[in-house]
């Protein structure tokens, strides 16, 4: 089911969204601890566990997965973690391979069909809290790999993840790899870039066995998932990475409470590519008119400023007590 959300944003521009969204920070980092999740292949993930002091363990524990390029220090991360902690939630930011606190532990890569090492991380972290029950917000990136790990478990998921949510997700790799070659998004192209040859010549250097990564100085988005991204996860190509790690294949097998955020607005997400789509009642579509890509900055800058950050915490909660009244 697909609803319309009356967002008001400070600012209408896609692109002021975007950029100042991701780059405005007023919050420090908050206590954690780090945990160290060895993975099947050896590789090593780092997540940050924030409890408040008068968490009890029969209480619900968020955890929360960036998008490309991110970590757990990412600004949306802290946030919103912060938000669950002040609620008395524990919060749990899981780093994909190499970030955050977690750089330099894996030989391997993260991309946007990394549920498998998501899964590890929250099977690792709930034997500590076998009482608690979880949910899974993801942003971006992590908004796909969130909903395609609840596709894929399926009718298993309740007692493992209980509820998720996703903000601006590329549900639909291939879409949002055309968006990124469009030229009018070209600066979010070569942002992303940036880092992702930083983190790539980072890796190689780390670990000296890596064989050279050959990636030419300049390439594109589709370029670098053809030539780099797919042969390091074992894919035949960019188009069958795109294929096979889409969350759009699965969605519709979702069997606990999901919501979906998008912006119709956002300049590197097809907020469309599920229209038309069945799906179950459990898995419900929001849409703004504005946005950007995980922008979400409201006019109302002493209540709402950060509108995502409240709308998140708000449907948490909400899933929660639906799972609770069953």
């Amino acid at each position: 089911m697909e609803y319309h959300l009356d967002f008001k944003p400070l600012i209408k521009s896609p692109y002021c969204q975007t950029i100042l969204g991701t780059s405005l920070n007023f919050n420090w980092e908050i206590p954690s601890k780090t945990h160290y999740i060895k993975l099947k292949d050896n590789d090593l993930l780092a997540v940050e566990v924030s409890t408040p002091k008068d968490w009890n363990e029969d209480s619900w524990t968020f955890f929360l997965v960036h998008g490309l390029c991110g970590s757990h220090k990412s600004h949306y991360m802290r946030r919103i973690a912060k938000k669950f902690n002040k609620l008395g939630y524990q919060a749990v930011r899981i780093n994909l391979r190499n970030c955050g606190s977690g750089r330099g532990l894996s030989r391997g890569i993260y991309h946007s069909g990394s549920s498998d090492d998501v899964l590890e991380a929250i099977q690792e972290i709930s034997r500590l809290f076998p009482n608690s029950k979880k949910g899974l917000i993801g942003f971006s990136l992590g908004g796909n790999i969130v909903l395609k790990l609840l596709g894929e478990l399926g009718p298993q998921a309740p007692g493992i993840v209980d509820q998720v949510i996703a903000v601006g997700a590329p549900v639909d790799l291939l879409a949002s790899a055309r968006l990124f070659m469009h030229p009018k998004n070209q600066i979010y192209a070569k942002y992303f870039l940036r880092m992702l040859l930083s983190d790539v010549n980072f890796i190689h250097s780390h670990f000296s066995d890596l064989p050279p990564h050959n990636l030419p100085p300049t390439v594109s988005i589709n370029d670098f998932d053809e030539l780099y991204v797919a042969p390091r996860a074992n894919f035949a190509s960019a188009l069958d990475y795109y294929y096979y790690c889409s969350s759009k294949r699965v969605i519709k097998n979702i069997t606990v409470p999901a919501k979906i955020l998008f912006s119709e607005d956002d300049p590197i997400i097809n907020s469309k590519v599920l229209n038309g789509m069945k799906l179950p009642s459990n898995i419900q579509i929001y849409k703004t008119l504005h946005g950007g890509h995980i922008g979400f900055m409201g006019q109302n800058i002493f209540k709402e400023f950060r509108w995502m950050d409240n709308q998140v915490v708000t449907w948490a909660l909400e899933q929660a007590k639906m799972v609770e009244d069953r």
